[in-house]
């Protein structure tokens, strides 16, 4: 698991591979129960960026798309 900082800048798509590792980790053998914790804080830190990238998306798209009207 990537050890950044939640204020670094990552890529949504960097945020989203994160993410996919560390189901993969919970979903296998790899999963390391005393780290588990760390774990889901983790994914939650990822999720919550890729909603904030997500939203910001969707307005610049509602903002493209009035001024063309």
């Amino acid at each position: 698991m990537a050890k950044t900082n939640p204020t670094e800048k990552i890529t949504y798509a960097e945020a989203v591979a994160e993410i996919e590792e560390i189901l993969a980790k919970m979903n296998g053998d790899e999963l390391d129960i005393d780290q588990l914790g760390a774990y889901v804080e983790r994914a939650t830190t990822l999720i919550t960026l890729c909603k904030e990238k997500l939203l910001k998306a969707q307005k610049q798209v509602e903002q493209v798309i009035k001024s063309e009207e």
